[in-house]
């Protein structure tokens, strides 16, 4: 072979090998430390994403057993992407997910500090409180049957001594969240139905009885009981339970969030106010991101 020859050879071979170069994408680990978070069932999955120059890039979905551990908490992410993100979200997406961009369901944000970012619920890219200042009160009464009797079987969120007025105080949630109120009966979660307002009634009323019930969530558990149950409750060493749902929900149960919570008392009075305890600093998952 000739002196010309072996030059466009070795000039050839250089062009390619720059060209391989140049079509080879960098990447780096991005990694995961999160602890609180529920499996999702079958229906539902976690979907990280860092914002790059506003916009959200996917670093990929994992899933949550039954002791929260993460099935995967490293993720193989562009080296460019992930030098210039600001931000990393956790969203819920279904499975399977025919949409390529974020649903409204965001549950941990943080801004990256360096190299990582502390996540929580009360970012503003998720839900934007930490529900520690949410606060409540119920009564047991059960306006729907018109009688004086079984009053001890129905839980409303509502405060006798404000008009009545709303019972609870409860920060405005974004798109993709509802509240929902539960009676745990003999260990039996039951909704009293979804809202996303304390001052209007919730969305259902499956166990009450045939009268209107008052303009805030709440229910009478007086029919139609689920399995394992009879109704009509009795709701006295019941709990009550506030929580906040991913909606579309991927549960009949509550979700992790739950920030109000209130053993109801033996020997609790019916028409009687009583205050729920603030729980969100137990329930809130947090973690960190590196990149």
């Amino acid at each position: 072979m000739t002196f010309r020859n072996l030059l466009f050879a070795g000039l050839f071979i250089l062009a390619f090998t720059a060209c391989s170069d140049d079509d080879t994408q960098a990447t780096e680990q991005l990694e995961l430390n999160i602890s609180g978070l529920e499996d999702l069932g079958s229906a539902f999955t976690y979907e990280g994403w860092i914002i790059v120059d506003g916009s959200p890039v996917t670093t990929g979905t994992f899933d949550v057993d039954d002791s929260g551990a993460l099935s995967k908490t490293s993720f193989e992410v562009d080296a460019a992407d992930l030098e210039t993100a600001t931000t990393f979200v956790l969203t819920i997406e279904p499975r399977p997910d025919l949409d390529p961009a974020p649903s409204d369901v965001h549950i941990l944000a943080g801004d990256f500090n360096g190299t990582s970012a502390d996540l929580t619920v009360g970012h503003g890219a998720a839900l934007a409180s930490d529900f520690t200042a949410a606060a409540g009160t119920y009564i047991l009464a059960t306006p729907t049957d018109g009688m004086e009797n079984n009053e001890r079987s129905g839980l409303w969120f509502l405060d006798p001594m404000a008009g009545p007025g709303a019972g609870l105080d409860l920060p405005e949630l974004p798109d993709g969240w509802k509240y929902e109120g539960w009676a745990v009966i003999n260990g039996t979660p039951v909704s009293t139905g979804t809202f996303t307002s304390a001052a209007t009634a919730d969305d259902a009323a499956p166990y009450s009885g045939t009268l209107p019930g008052p303009p805030f969530p709440g229910e009478d558990f007086l029919d139609n009981a689920p399995a394992g149950l009879n109704f009509p409750a009795e709701l006295r060493g019941a709990t009550a339970v506030i929580s906040i749902e991913p909606s579309p929900d991927n549960s009949p149960a509550p979700f992790l969030l739950k920030p109000l919570v209130s053993p109801i008392g033996g020997t609790a009075a019916d028409h009687t106010p009583f205050q729920m305890s603030n729980n969100a600093a137990a329930t809130n998952p947090t973690g960190t991101v590196t990149k």
